[in-house]
């Protein structure tokens, strides 16, 4: 049985957006609860972290990079 691949996309000025079948746990191994898509916080001002709640358009958080 083949898993679907996961795809994380990291959004212009913006969150970091998991598609696919995944564990997120935090740095004592427990899980959060998450479904098979959603985005965590990359501007580090979400009231939600580690998940995006949209903070980082009305900070003006600016971050492109590009894959080499």
């Amino acid at each position: 049985m083949d898993k679907e691949k996961v795809i994380i996309k990291i959004n212009d000025n913006g969150s970091i957006r998991i598609n696919g079948d995944v564990e997120l746990v935090d740095a004592n191994g427990e899980k959060f609860e998450v479904g098979a898509t959603f985005s965590l916080c990359r501007c580090g001002a979400s009231d939600k972290k580690p998940f995006c709640d949209g903070t980082h358009k009305k900070i003006g958080f600016n971050s492109a990079p590009r894959a080499k």
